[in-house]
């Protein structure tokens, strides 16, 4: 059995097929799946499906490309959002220098909210990193000050010695489709550096379609197979014993099933 750490689900592309895509998971031998908000609105229909996928669990928080179009109060009903008893986790939040869509100020104070929820409550948090790894692990340090993180590197593309200061300060490292691309070499050679117990294994599901399924749209949770069996082979295990270690890892950071 394996998981997929994160997907979204809640995508338009998955409205008419969503229960296709989960049954196929399920065929695939996904066990769970945690399904990201990334706007309120977002999280509200996580939270739906999530009722009603016994498989599926939710997370909610305003992704940083989306912090500029939060409206007063959005961030309130996130943090009520987080009692309810199908979600597990708070995010998806982190920084973002690619795209120019959120001023970096406002990021870095949604991120710090994210990061302090997760530390009132005891929830994961799930850091989306693009373009500005050294930022990230700046607050992350400057967070850990404050407490213990409890939390996952999502779809992780940074350098080995970033993906280091993560899993010193507490992280899990995961990895998605671009792992398995063919000149991902230097993505891989990060996947092997990484202590095995801090490994997970995800989609992004729709998008990041691994190989040999790469470009295909929407991507979706059954195909984290190849992301797995990939990983695994970076670090000299076959695919059933890299499942029971990668899975194990993402129950003790959220609370999948018994």
């Amino acid at each position: 059995m394996l998981i997929d750490t994160h997907c979204h689900l809640d995508d338009e592309q998955f409205d008419e097929v969503r229960d296709a895509v989960i049954t196929r998971a399920l065929d695939a031998g996904i066990d769970f799946m945690l399904t990201i908000g990334t706007t309120l609105e977002s999280c509200k229909k996580t939270i739906k499906i999530a009722e009603q996928f016994a498989s599926v669990k939710a997370a909610v928080g305003i992704q940083p490309n989306y912090c500029a179009e939060a409206n007063d109060g959005d961030w309130e009903q996130i943090v009520e959002l987080i009692n309810h008893p199908e979600v597990i986790a708070i995010g998806e939040t982190g920084l973002d220098r690619y795209w120019d869509y959120t001023p970096f100020e406002m990021q870095q104070d949604f991120f710090d909210r994210h990061l302090r929820l997760s530390q009132q409550t005891g929830l994961p948090f799930i850091v989306h990193m693009r373009e500005c790894g050294d930022d990230i692990i700046e607050m992350l340090r400057h967070a850990s000050e404050s407490g213990p993180l409890n939390g996952v590197m999502h779809s992780f593309t940074g350098t080995v010695e970033q993906a280091q200061q993560c899993v010193e300060l507490g992280m899990y490292i995961s990895f998605a489709g671009m792992v398995t691309f063919k000149k991902s070499e230097d993505l891989r050679a990060v996947a092997a550096s990484i202590p095995i117990d801090r490994v997970l294994i995800e989609t992004d599901a729709p998008y990041l379609s691994p190989h040999p399924h790469r470009g295909q749209r929407p991507n979706e949770p059954a195909m984290v197979v190849h992301t797995a069996r990939c990983v695994a082979e970076q670090h000299a295990m076959d695919l059933s014993e890299f499942a029971v270690i990668s899975t194990s890892n993402a129950k003790q950071l959220f609370a999948f099933g018994p």
